[in-house]
């Protein structure tokens, strides 16, 4: 593939599509999109050029990239609390991290649209049937007897990205993230002491500050704070949308053109503004991402997002070679823009000291301006005696701390984590038991008690909040030469036992 060859919304159809899903009926598939591609957009290019602004503070190491949530959304799961349990832990997430390393943290949440996942066969046996994968609510049900691909299924995305979307603008422009009340985050719930305690230190300096701020008359940035006033700086928050691009029929259809907003506009050597040009955004998220099973060079998925103006998400794993990521950055990013691809790393606490060196040395040498983060999740997934899917803390943190210290020692820098996690609550009350260890020490015979994801484990809410004061701490340590960590913290209240042991 030339990167000057033409390209349009559609062009990925002359190109073999991986992961593709076969529609038995095609008719109400054209129906289902051509309604699609009359619907309003769910997020506008301006907000898009804003993170693609953000992002090249990440990239120029003065910003951190917090890309979090669910392995796979569900229609079931769209509710108040779940959505609100979800912001609050990304909200707590950031400011963990905001404290630590002194920094503004960017917040792409794998929220309204994360509904379709790639699948390694496109069958699987449940008992003695053998009936189609699940492929995630946008595609067909998690019943076996639901399995036939549903058009109609992207039309209940597109409405459920609605009202998602809509329910978390509400939340973040109504008060709920200001930073005079972080404990409505759902801290309510945490029973790990370590957590709970670090937690509440961080907010108790932080509301010594914003005490100080009022005495003064004065707010972050120097913004008046008056009681009664508008929201201000701290108060709101940007969050952005994303998922991975999967479904590509879906994705043509959201994707639509635009010029670019005026905000960014040209001007000609004699001061007269030049007429702005057009792009194409898609229009379904923020950001997107390409996953390992999708990014064949020659491959469809490619030929798409090589056109679209959202940054994108490359997903690289052991079995990507150093040119094969040179040639891919080559193709969608062929003018080496700022901010526009972030590559997602995802080998395995076992395979990260064989691949991630070549990989940065090979982008390095080629000039191409790249972010790199983290997916310590994909790599280290295993299966539990009772058959479970689930994943080690330990061996989370492991990759983790490994990506930090060899981006150091290849004079690169990690500029963020991606992260399957979830704020979610069981109905009695508790966090949901997927992965073991962390804080609450979470062993296998605990895993069935809540395990709740019809898809890939999620750290819950006290095994996140772990990670991100293991994150913060090093960005502190950093900063001021701290020597005690909350890896000590945690090590002495477990008994002297590894995190994941």
């Amino acid at each position: 593939m030339s990167v000057s060859d033409a390209w349009t919304p559609t062009s990925w159809r002359n190109k073999p599509a991986a992961q593709d899903v076969v529609y038995p009926d095609r008719e109400k598939l054209d129906k289902v999109l051509t309604k699609i591609r009359t619907l309003p957009p769910l997020v506008s290019p301006s907000e898009i050029e804003r993170l693609r602004h953000q992002l090249t503070q990440v990239q120029s190491n003065r910003a951190f990239l917090l890309h979090a949530g669910d392995c796979a959304e569900s229609f079931d799961a769209c509710t108040h609390e779940n959505i609100s349990n979800k912001i609050g832990l990304i909200l707590s997430f950031s400011l963990i991290l905001i404290w630590g390393a002194r920094m503004p943290v960017v917040r792409i949440g794998r929220i309204a649209g994360q509904y379709a996942k790639p699948r390694s066969s496109p069958t699987e046996k449940i008992g003695d049937r053998e009936v189609l994968s699940f492929r995630g609510d946008n595609v067909n049900g998690l019943d076996p007897d639901d399995r036939t691909p549903d058009p109609d299924r992207m039309l209940s995305a597109y409405f459920h990205s609605t009202t998602t979307l809509n329910h978390v603008r509400s939340l973040l422009t109504s008060g709920f993230a200001s930073l005079h009340h972080p404990k409505d985050w759902s801290l309510t719930h945490v029973r790990s002491p370590a957590v709970r305690e670090e937690f509440e230190r961080i907010t108790e300096g932080l509301s010594d500050a914003l005490e100080f701020s009022r005495t003064i008359g004065l707010a972050r940035d120097g913004v008046s704070y008056e009681q009664g006033g508008g929201r201000g700086a701290l108060g709101e928050v940007d969050f952005y949308t994303s998922h991975e691009g999967l479904m590509l029929e879906y994705e043509e259809a959201m994707t639509r053109e635009f010029p670019v907003p005026s905000s960014l506009a040209s001007y000609a050597a004699d001061g007269t503004r030049t007429p702005p040009r057009k792009v194409h955004y898609n229009t379904s998220a923020h950001f997107l991402w390409i996953g390992d099973r999708t990014r064949q060079l020659d491959g469809a998925h490619v030929e798409y997002f090589r056109g679209i103006r959202n940054p994108i998400g490359v997903k690289v794993g052991p079995s990507m070679k150093a040119d094969e990521l040179v040639r891919m950055l080559d193709i969608v990013n062929p003018d080496r823009e700022d901010g526009k691809v972030t590559l997602i790393t995802r080998y395995g606490a076992g395979k990260v000291e064989d691949n991630l060196p070549g990989h940065i040395r090979a982008v390095q040498q080629s000039g191409h301006p790249v972010i790199w983060i983290s997916d310590p999740m994909h790599g280290n997934t295993l299966t539990s005696t009772s058959g479970l899917k689930t994943r080690n803390f330990g061996t989370i943190i492991s990759e983790l701390t490994s990506c930090i210290r060899i981006h150091t020692e290849c004079g690169s820098r990690l500029g963020g984590v991606s992260l399957e996690f979830t704020g979610e609550l069981t109905e009695d009350g508790y966090s949901v038991t997927e992965c073991l260890g962390g804080s609450m020490n979470l062993s296998e015979d605990q895993l069935p008690l809540r395990y709740q994801s019809f898809c890939d484990p999620r750290l819950n809410f006290e095994q996140s909040l772990d990670v991100a004061f293991l994150i913060s701490d090093q960005y502190k340590k950093e900063r001021t030469g701290a020597k005690t960590s909350y890896a000590d913290i945690l090590y002495s209240e477990l008994g002297g036992r590894k995190l994941g042991a």
